[in-house]
């Protein structure tokens, strides 16, 4: 494991990670329709709150508590490959409801690749969402893991050569 680590190959996901959403109890927990609360400016005013989570929103990310669980996340709402010069409505999307937000969010927890779904009420910042499982996200994490992988392997190949 350590030449794993020390050639910066420890991967970012576990290796099941269809299975350990699938079993682990949290994630089970997080997969269900669950509420949640805004973290952020809770030292703000209900008004100033509220501005604020929106232009938070627009520009790619907030604090949200799984109220269930106690899962505090700082969300991005953006595509995995990094942020883009506009948040686009597949990830922020403020025309459905003219009194919330729909977000959708992707990122690794726990070593499993996972979106949140759900939406924020824009005044009383509270809503509802659940976590699924991102298969695209977890296809192109394990294909970095075969990679990196493989390259180590031809270098440890390669070393074992030029030491004989």
């Amino acid at each position: 494991m350590f030449h794993l680590l020390h050639y910066g190959l420890m991967p970012r996901v576990v290796q099941d990670q269809s299975h350990k959403f699938e079993t682990d109890e949290l994630f089970r927990k997080l997969s269900e329709d669950t509420e949640i609360r805004v973290t952020s400016y809770r030292d703000k005013s209900p008004e100033e709150r509220s501005q604020r989570f929106i232009n938070d929103v627009k520009e790619g990310h907030t604090c949200v508590a799984f109220l269930n669980t106690g899962v505090n996340l700082m969300l991005q709402f953006y595509p995995p490959s990094g942020p883009t010069d506009k948040v686009t409505k597949e990830y922020v999307d403020f025309d459905k409801d003219p009194s919330k937000v729909v977000l959708k969010s992707r990122f690794i927890m726990n070593g499993v690749c996972v979106q949140m779904k759900g939406w924020i009420d824009l005044k009383r910042l509270d809503g509802v969402a659940r976590l699924e499982f991102d298969y695209d996200l977890a296809d192109q994490e394990d294909r970095v893991v075969r990679t990196r992988l493989r390259e180590y392997e031809e270098r440890q190949m390669k070393n074992e050569f030029s030491i004989a």
